[in-house]
């Protein structure tokens, strides 16, 4: 059976799935591009979370590609001006809440980013100068728990204003802009 697969640069706005059942109207990534039945997004990017998303019709490469072998690399915008200390504090490990309870996430690779990303402007405006200063750091991560990069920031210290996923394994969002989309062979 030949499978479909897609790369795309899912918008701040939009949900991570193509049904949506509750009664307030959501973007949904139907919307986007004429799929083929039966693609599934590959793990989730959360409504105010933008970036790569992986999409595909085979859920065996679903399961490989959300396996904890594959690194998710996230470029994150915080509030304040982020310091090495907490960058290595995300590294070793930091406590979070997850279902209820602390959780420790795992050792991950994180840098700061001193060149700001050229993603262009968001669906909706973050926020404007007069409310301090932002800054950008990297973290890459092969787990994935709910909104987990955006509580690791918290942790340290610096709430995440904007959250864009840069990288599943070797595929890269590269110059893909928000809302476009792109058929590949593969996704390895």
């Amino acid at each position: 059976m030949h499978h479909s697969h897609f790369i795309i640069h899912k918008p701040y706005g939009y949900l991570s799935q193509f049904i949506y059942e509750q009664k307030r109207k959501k973007k949904l990534l139907g919307e986007l591009y004429d799929f083929p039945k039966g693609t599934m997004a590959i793990g989730r990017l959360d409504e105010d979370s933008e970036g790569l998303l992986l999409l595909t019709t085979d859920g065996m490469m679903s399961e490989v590609i959300r396996s904890k072998k594959v690194e998710k690399e996230y470029y994150v915008q915080v509030d304040g001006i982020i310091d090495q200390e907490a960058i290595d504090k995300m590294k070793a490990g930091v406590e979070i809440g997850f279902n209820g309870t602390k959780y420790i996430t795992k050792k991950c690779e994180a840098s700061l980013i001193t060149e700001i990303p050229a993603f262009g402007a968001r669906g909706k405006k973050i926020r404007d100068e007069r409310h301090g200063p932002t800054s950008w750091a990297s973290i890459t991560v092969n787990e994935g728990k709910f909104r987990q990069v955006r509580k690791m920031t918290a942790a340290v210290g610096f709430p995440t204003l904007r959250l864009v996923r840069v990288r599943i394994g070797n595929v890269y969002l590269n110059e893909l802009q928000a809302g476009e989309v792109k058929q590949v062979e593969n996704l390895q």
